[in-house]
């Protein structure tokens, strides 16, 4: 079911008006959900981001800032939250993102990560001085029931990262000793934190997988649909 309604948006009542905001942010990402979920559990999990947007209920923000984008969608016959959704905000808008974090692990069947963009609006990169830059960031967001199934997703993108960069010179045989010390490296990691009250909060900035963090290599694209 898509909980998005096709005449809303970014509200004329929203908190932050189009004319001082100075990004776009776009949140991205799916999130497996426990069965039996019900859509008011999840329009509360995520008031932070329709609330945010100065919507009045989940379906009522649900749509994107940009029309060609699904927005925020309830998949309940998947149990599935789908998230490409677009919002106009400043750097205030991390709080929300924490809290809607804070509530979806209660919601998550298994660990996801979600991908925050800030795209800086006042940025021209055609017109833009050679040492100027923007400032997009980007985040790596991590939900999930138990901080092992965090650290699992955590893994997974790393491995995924690491191997799709040493094959360009190794071939995928060799890899084995480098997952095995990714392994032995999140073992190490949650035996540390797993007493620790920060565990049951999503990492932020260089807390994601490397090669996802914001600033350099040039602006990240939009993503396509």
């Amino acid at each position: 079911m898509r909980v998005s309604d096709p005449g809303s948006g970014h509200h004329p009542d929203s908190n932050m008006s189009s004319y001082n905001a100075p990004f776009e942010i776009h949140v991205h990402g799916q999130v497996p959900l426990r069965p039996g979920t019900r859509f008011e559990q999840l329009q509360e999990a995520l008031k932070p981001l329709w609330k945010y947007a100065g919507a009045r209920s989940l379906a009522d923000g649900a749509a994107s800032a940009y029309e060609e984008e699904p927005g925020i969608e309830y998949d309940g016959k998947a149990n599935l939250l789908r998230m490409c959704w677009t919002v106009v905000g400043d750097e205030d808008f991390r709080q929300s993102l924490d809290e809607m974090c804070m509530s979806l692990n209660e919601l998550a069947e298994a660990g996801a990560a979600i991908e925050v963009t800030f795209y800086d609006v006042e940025f021209d990169e055609d017109e833009a001085p050679e040492d100027a830059e923007s400032r997009d960031d980007f985040l790596m967001l991590f939900v999930g029931p138990t901080p092992a199934a965090i650290m699992q997703v955590q893994r997974d993108l790393l491995v995924q990262d690491v191997v799709n960069l040493m094959e360009r010179h190794f071939d995928g045989s060799e890899l084995g000793g480098v997952v095995a010390e990714i392994d032995r490296l999140f073992s190490q990691r949650f035996d540390a934190l797993v007493s620790s009250l920060e565990i049951g909060k999503p990492p932020r900035g260089g807390g994601g997988a490397p090669g996802h963090g914001g600033g350099s290599g040039g602006r990240r694209p939009r993503h396509l649909h």
